[in-house]
């Protein structure tokens, strides 16, 4: 087999693939020059530079993996390499320490103006005592993101000696309880702490997390480090709180575009810049391409990858039994995850009918996976998604029961927290995927891509005219609605499909109306 390293990798990788493999290194390579030749090779190995199109995929008659050198596959089109039955794998965990260490780097520069000083000092000023720093021993460091490069994190602020708080809505108690964490709200956690770091994943909920709201709240002393992702800080907001005085100093690696040249951060002196370092260490570049190496060994040795980004091959018999039921599976987690409250701690995924005599990997994957997505700081799959969830903590178990009175095969969800037990059930009919039970009440709802609206209510007249009524006066469409109750009169689930986002608002009014005990707004 033939190997083609189309990018500048550590030297480390290449030899470890050579002692497997004949491998070609060619870079800098046009599309079309790289469509040429890529039929002769069984795995590709790129970085960032080259972009595998469907093109280039198509082309690889003998392709059987792309390996990323890194942890971002934006340049490659997995769902075109997933069609060919090609594999598609990175190497997400070989920067955690470069990552890692580059932030206590930079908490270490804010507490003692290592920048300032030293830009003054070979400006031939000795200002001594402008430079008076804090010592982070007994101070708290806020750490949002408790996954990998967070968890390291915190445990080299504990040697440290500091006082840490964590904020990951699906981190286990157990798993922070290790790490010597406390779990708090974000609100508490920007209140109390002296330093914020973030190591939470870009996601829609996570976008602009530390804003003008957020930065309010803060002590005057807090420092705020970002080595995570550009934007999940507002800059702009960022920036004046730092010149008001109302955020004593911030050190930023990444930005919200990149390469970053005429930001708004770089006006303020009291703010450290530096040009997406996180992973830039020898070390993470060595491990990097060995990682990616040796998962492109095992692939070709017909052996499981640790960090295979799309789907593994299924046997074509447990294929037609379970692929229909990966999107109800998907949609089971990700609610499950959503009408969560507390921290998490298990997992238990039921089977009943016909599926439980089959062999349910790849469906449980597809529960975890709707579960973690959004939350993980590295991408969740059919490989990885069970090795994820023991990183967050969770025990995940399966319990299969073959007779199902009412259904083919029904999935049920159940997820344990600190503060109670979430179930959820589905399946899969008609072609269409089915939620039929929340937290005890049964219904009938089709995921759409849209937003629900649930409450948990005294079933009375009124109070879904009231809801009707809010809504409509806010000129959101209501697409669809059930109500399922214990009894007349007795408390009742109303699941209200909306075809807009449900301001926070709205959301705190709906809540109050009397009779109304718990209003949440869901993604299906």
């Amino acid at each position: 087999m033939k190997i083609l390293v189309a990018d500048p990798v550590a030297k480390g990788g290449i030899d470890l693939l050579r002692q497997h493999f004949e491998v070609d290194v060619k870079t800098g390579l046009k599309p079309e020059e790289l469509s040429a030749i890529i039929g002769e090779y069984a795995g590709l190995v790129v970085r960032s530079e080259t972009k595998v199109t469907k093109e280039i995929i198509d082309a690889g008659r003998r392709l059987q993996v792309i390996g990323r050198a890194g942890v971002g596959v934006d340049n490659i089109d997995v769902e075109a390499a997933t069609q060919r039955g090609v594999v598609v794998v990175n190497a997400p965990s070989g920067n955690t320490i470069s990552a890692c260490e580059h932030t206590i780097a930079l908490m270490m520069a804010l507490a003692r103006h290592v920048p300032q000083a030293n830009a003054k000092l070979k400006a031939n000023v000795w200002a001594r005592s402008e430079f008076v720093g804090v010592e982070v021993r007994n101070k708290t460091l806020g750490i949002v993101g408790l996954g990998r490069i967070g968890s390291e994190v915190a445990r080299r602020a504990k040697a440290l000696e500091m006082r840490v708080l964590g904020y990951d809505p699906f981190v286990s108690q157990e798993h922070a309880n290790l790490l010597g964490v406390i779990i708090v709200s974000l609100e508490d956690l920007l209140r109390q702490s002296d330093f914020i770091t973030l190591h939470t994943p870009m996601t829609a909920a996570t976008k602009g997390i530390i804003g003008p709201k957020e930065l309010a709240i803060v002590k005057p002393e807090v420092r705020i480090i970002n080595v995570a992702r550009g934007g999940l800080v507002d800059e702009e907001a960022l920036y004046k709180a730092v010149e008001e005085g109302r955020v004593a100093g911030a050190a930023i690696d990444v930005f919200s575009q990149e390469p970053a040249k005429d930001n708004v951060l770089f006006k303020s002196d009291k703010i450290i810049v530096t040009p997406h370092l996180g992973a830039s260490t020898h070390e993470a570049q060595i491990n990097v391409a060995v990682d990616v190496a040796e998962e492109i060994i095992a692939l070709l040795q017909g052996k499981p990858a640790r960090y295979a980004v799309n789907a593994p091959a299924i046997p074509p018999e447990t294929l037609a039994v379970v692929a229909p039921f990966l999107d109800i599976a998907h949609s089971l987690g990700s609610l499950a995850r959503q009408l969560t409250v507390g921290q998490p701690n298990a997992v238990e995924i039921r089977y009943e009918g016909e599926m439980a005599e089959h062999d349910t990997n790849i469906v449980r994957a597809s529960v975890l996976r709707g579960i973690l997505e959004g939350i993980s700081d590295q991408p969740v799959n059919f490989v990885n998604a069970h090795l994820v969830a023991a990183e967050h903590g969770l025990r995940v178990s399966e319990h299969k029961e073959p007779i199902c009175e009412n259904y083919s095969s029904l999935i049920t969800v159940t997820v344990q927290s600190s503060k109670g037990t979430t179930t959820v059930a589905g399946t899969q009919m008609r072609n269409e995927a089915h939620i039929l039970l929340i937290n005890g009440y049964w219904l009938d709802l089709t995921p759409n891509g849209g937003y629900l609206l649930l409450t948990s209510h005294q079933d009375r007249p009124g109070i879904v005219g009231a809801v009707g009524t809010l809504l409509g006066k806010s000129n959101i469409n209501i697409s669809g609605m059930q109500v399922s109750r214990e009894k007349p009169r007795g408390q009742a689930l109303m699941a209200m499909g909306v075809d807009e986002q449900i301001p926070p608002e709205l959301l705190e009014v709906i809540r109050k109306i009397p009779g109304m005990n718990i209003t949440s707004l869901v993604k299906i």
